[in-house]
């Protein structure tokens, strides 16, 4: 049905979770052919194997048990990619919410730039940033983390790089749990910052070299997992996040941070010993 179509503009798949796996991408297919928008609604528990089949190459807008509201934004941000120009009556605060997002983003991507002492490019900005710039491969070597071992070391043989690798996780995660039981006491939205939740959740997975899953990061954010997925495309589009394929199941990916962003975290906690 969609490839027998002249013209596509965008493509909206609500319960994405209950298409058998040949139809689906049957359907990512046609949508990468007419290069369109693509809206994808889902649930949690089947974002990962949704998201893994999906190529990196499409512009999806991720919606998990979405609202109106959510549904709106994603609405926006698809024809916003499909048609660069707009006039100041489609201003909607739709859109508004997406200049936001994007501009807190740039702010996050100089401030780790300024914090990792990285030269070129933009003042401030990560290795291989260039603001809309969507396709991170031709940055190979820059922003792709090395290929990691997940599997655990016995103990006794573990590094003194290992300890304090571990060591500087315990205190990541306390961070984090600092965090969480704020909303215990006040309302959630008064402290909320999905970006840096996920940085450090990140962070401390690389230190404890295991791997993070879509889902996990959306859940690590704090936020509905609508906002966190659209933070993760942001993050993942500036530059500071990446998509690594799992090499044991293709039917999901992980989420790493790229290596300057890494490396600005390394130097943040560093100022915090000092």
């Amino acid at each position: 049905m969609i490839r027998r179509l002249v013209t596509l503009d965008i493509v909206w798949l609500a319960a994405a979770e209950t298409v058998e796996a040949e139809a689906f991408a049957g359907i990512c297919d046609a949508i990468e052919r007419s290069g369109c928008a693509f809206v994808c609604e889902t649930t949690l528990a089947a974002l990962d194997r949704v998201a893994a089949v999906i190529p990196d190459s499409i512009n999806v807008q991720m919606l998990v048990d979405a609202d109106g509201s959510e549904k709106l934004v994603a609405l926006a941000a698809a024809r916003r990619t499909r048609h660069a120009a707009f006039g100041d009556v489609a201003r909607n605060e739709a859109m508004e919410r997406i200049d936001r997002l994007q501009e807190e983003v740039a702010r996050i991507s100089r401030m780790l730039g300024e914090l990792a002492g990285q030269q070129g490019g933009l003042p401030g900005a990560p290795v291989g940033f260039e603001p809309g710039r969507r396709d991170t491969d031709d940055f190979t070597g820059q922003l792709r983390s090395p290929p990691r071992d997940f599997a655990a070391m016995p103990r006794s043989f573990v590094p003194e790089e290992r300890t304090l690798d571990r060591q500087r996780a315990k205190q990541v995660r306390r961070m984090l749990r600092q965090r969480r039981m704020r909303e215990h006491y006040f309302p959630a939205d008064l402290f909320a910052d999905p970006a840096w939740d996920m940085l450090l959740d990140l962070y401390a997975a690389r230190l404890e070299r295991q791997p993070v899953s879509v889902s996990s990061l959306c859940i690590a954010a704090a936020v509905p997992a609508t906002t966190a997925l659209r933070w993760i495309k942001t993050m993942t589009d500036a530059g500071l996040f990446l998509r690594e394929q799992d090499p044991h199941d293709g039917r999901r990916i992980f989420i790493a941070l790229a290596e300057g962003a890494y490396d600005a975290l390394v130097r943040y906690f560093e100022a915090l010993d000092e």
